[in-house]
């Protein structure tokens, strides 16, 4: 693996004029491979266009083989790769057959089209790659230190319209979060060194990231952008790992990218931050046949799969465009209140105007009103928020969008706080046989109380529980949901029984889903096998009581097997 980092450095205006051929022997030099034949009898790819102006980019991020070898070889993730159409993805672990250059090209053929090039690092165990609808014009790999069986492989990509695009693969560490952040102050070191200013830019792939406050995305925001919102699965879960626990995988874009991000759609589903691919809650799963609902469980798959969609400026077209001005995030609203969204706009004559208090379920104010008016008044939904978006999108052609560029709040009560309720503990495997025993605790973490009048509890299956009218929970305080009224333990505190007589948890795994009362994904949880497995232990927050925390076995976090109503030691809340 040497001839890496200072490959095809030449300026941005004669990277054209050189031949593809060289490229491909260079690369053929240092043991990488970029399929140059495609190139040449392949016939024009046709960019799939959302208007004469724009042409939608699909990015995504996986890792995700199946079985044993790290490799593609069992299918899952194939049919995965069908079902989503990317144009380009960021892969990781890229093997399948014998690796001979034959069986890459036929896996390349088999999941995305003859059409599609690709480059794959040399001489790596689990190596690192790029697949492209477009052609790659220049593709190497750049030295990860940290690790030794693969690098960060990077290819720059001709997409339509005046820029390139810079796609590099990662895979970065597991030991510790330190190391992690070495790899990418390194790679980093490599883009700002390699990467021209004036092309996009995006880092993707596997970081193995605990959390989302971990120091290796404030590096990485020096280069693109790290902020919300984030792409999530059918539930809202915006986790990545296959226990939706931990954030893995990501897809990340400079901020001259990011400002044409707009929603992935597929069929007749809308994801407004980008998706999480998991079949096992895709619904329906025939929108992104030949995936199978169990793909994403198989044996071996660590990941899922992050798609971001894009509305980029096609080849000497000038592209309509709408930006929110406010809210633009960071602001606190009281619920309640009249406040203006403002907004300008270009070559666009009427917008819709939606809001989110999650970032994942919109609800349209106006579906049509004049873009040269630039305001819309709006009085603020009751609901808190520390999570709330608002976007405005063209109302002929809702690709051509904008978001708020960062969360805002919306309050409730006179003190001003602001309430933060979420998922925390969860028994899926009652103690003995009787399913009453069964429950899903709630705890507000945040400074006022939150009114759950109307709040749904779902698994899997459907609505378990309806919270009736005049229901809340205090600051600070949980209230939990029972499958059944003999279930609840004595001196509980904030239980009630589930409105439909059953929470009907699975001993096997299930997600379990918080909407509000405007049917707003609040929080989603979805729990393993090896959460749900032994009778009478709960799946508890680690931290207990952090809306952040992933989920563990509760004798992970305390001596007691499960602590309704309760913190995990046992103490009152």
């Amino acid at each position: 693996m040497s001839l890496k980092q200072d490959l095809f450095r030449r300026p941005a205006a004669s990277w054209r004029t050189w031949s593809f051929t060289l490229v491909c022997a260079a690369l053929s030099a240092c043991g990488g491979a970029v399929e140059a034949d495609a190139e040449a009898t392949a016939p024009q790819l046709v960019a799939r266009e959302d208007s004469l102006a724009n042409v939608r980019l699909r990015l995504m991020a996986a890792n995700i083989s199946s079985g044993t070898g790290q490799d593609y070889n069992p299918g899952h993730g194939i049919r995965i790769f069908q079902g989503t159409d990317a144009d380009v993805v960021m892969i990781q672990e890229f093997n399948y057959g014998t690796d001979s250059a034959a069986d890459i090209r036929s896996f390349v053929d088999t999941a995305f089209g003859t059409g599609f090039s690709y480059y794959r690092e040399g001489g790596a165990q689990i190596p690192n790659g790029i697949i492209s609808r477009y052609p790659i014009i220049a593709a190497g790999e750049w030295d990860d230190t940290q690790v030794s069986n693969r690098d960060f492989a990077w290819a720059r990509i001709d997409i339509p319209g005046p820029k390139d695009l810079w796609a590099i693969s990662v895979h970065l560490l597991t030991t510790s979060s330190s190391i992690r952040n070495t790899e990418a102050t390194n790679l980093v070191k490599f883009i700002n060194a390699n990467v021209p200013a004036s092309d996009y830019l995006v880092i993707g792939g596997d970081f193995n990231t605990g959390s989302r406050s971990e120091a290796t995305f404030s590096t990485f925001s020096s280069v693109v952008s790290t902020a919300s919102p984030y792409p999530a699965d059918r539930n809202g879960n915006t986790n990545t790992n296959a226990s939706r626990g931990s954030p893995y995988d990501h897809v990340l874009v400079d901020s001259d990218l990011r400002a044409y991000q707009t929603a992935v759609v597929i069929g007749s589903s809308s994801f407004a931050g980008g998706l999480v691919a998991d079949t096992r809650v895709y619904s329906p799963i025939s929108e992104i046949s030949p995936a199978l609902s169990g793909d994403s469980g198989a044996s071996g798959m660590q990941h899922m799969g992050v798609i971001k969609d894009f509305l980029i400026p096609g080849d000497g077209t000038t592209a309509s465009s709408v930006t929110v001005l406010s809210p633009n995030g960071g602001e606190s609203w009281v619920g309640g209140s009249s406040h203006t969204i403002t907004w300008s706009s270009s070559g666009v004559t009427n917008v819709k105007v939606e809001y989110s208090l999650d970032g994942s379920a919109w609800t349209t104010l106006t579906s049509s009103t004049g873009a040269s008016g630039g305001s819309v008044a709006w009085t603020v939904p009751s609901s808190a928020s520390t999570n709330a978006w608002v976007r405005v999108s063209d109302a002929s052609n809702t690709a051509v969008s904008d978001l708020s560029n960062a969360a805002f709040a919306i309050t409730t009560g006179g003190s001003g706080g602001t309430g933060n309720v979420f998922i925390n503990e969860v028994l899926l495997n009652e103690p003995g046989s009787d399913v009453n025993g069964e429950f899903v605790e709630l705890v507000n973490s945040g400074t006022a109380a939150v009114d759950l009048s109307g709040w749904t509890v779902s698994d899997s299956t459907g609505v378990r529980h309806t919270f009736a009218s005049g229901t809340s929970v205090a600051a600070g305080k949980a209230v939990v949901v029972f499958g059944g009224a003999s279930g609840i333990p004595s001196g509980t505190t904030g239980a009630v029984a589930a409105s439909t007589g059953t929470l009907g948890l699975g001993n096997s795994g299930d997600t379990v889903t918080l909407k509000n009362s405007a049917g707003t994904a609040v929080d989603t949880a979805t729990f393993a096998s090896s959460l749900a497995g032994t009778d009478g232990v709960s799946a508890n927050r680690s931290p207990d009581a952090s809306s952040t925390g992933s989920f563990v076995l509760h004798t992970s976090v305390s001596s007691l097997g499960s602590s309704p109503g309760k913190r995990a030691s046992g103490t009152a809340f």
